[in-house]
């Protein structure tokens, strides 16, 4: 049934076959892949000239003012954000967890919550928390305060920082 010339000439099929593969696959790569035998600065495609000049002009993104956007904060929304902040910070007053207790930290000078020992990279900042204050250390406690020691690694969203400050600022009523 097979003998040594039937399996011979199988198995040269089978191993011409994947050579074919293989060769197609690497002919194929170098076809759709040919901007990665140029140099770094080659850039593949075409120029259409609009006969605008050839300096690309870039969108300006307006920055929004703080101030604005906490004036149409929503503390329903900031009560929702307070679920990250509660893990390492009381809302009751005089109430230490991790952090220092947030009641009534709008308005309230920097490092003063009782009982509570701040790091040197607060302690080295001056002035209220002032909204526009408190924004700016939730943006990047790092960057606002070097050396703090919240771990915390910031919330980028203006609009969520707002509605968490409303809401922050709804505590000591």
């Amino acid at each position: 049934m097979f003998d040594t010339m039937t399996l011979t000439k199988t198995g040269g099929a089978v191993f011409g076959a994947l050579l074919i593969f293989l060769l197609g696959g690497w002919a194929a790569e170098s076809l759709y892949h040919a901007h990665e035998h140029y140099d770094k600065n080659h850039v593949a495609g075409y120029i259409i000239d609009t006969g605008e000049s050839g300096i690309m002009a870039t969108e300006e993104v307006a920055e929004i003012a703080f101030a604005d956007v906490y004036a149409m904060a929503d503390a329903s929304a900031g009560e929702r954000l307070w679920r990250q902040c509660s893990a390492c910070h009381s809302d009751q007053a005089g109430v230490n967890g991790v952090g220092p207790s947030l009641h009534g930290v709008v308005g309230r000078a920097k490092h003063m919550a009782e009982g509570f020992n701040y790091s040197d990279g607060l302690l080295a900042t001056t002035g209220d928390w002032t909204p526009e204050n408190l924004s700016a250390f939730i943006e990047s406690p790092r960057d606002y305060a070097p050396g703090t020691a919240m771990a915390y690694n910031g919330m980028r969203d203006i609009e969520d920082r707002a509605n968490l400050i409303a809401y922050l600022d709804t505590l000591d009523e």
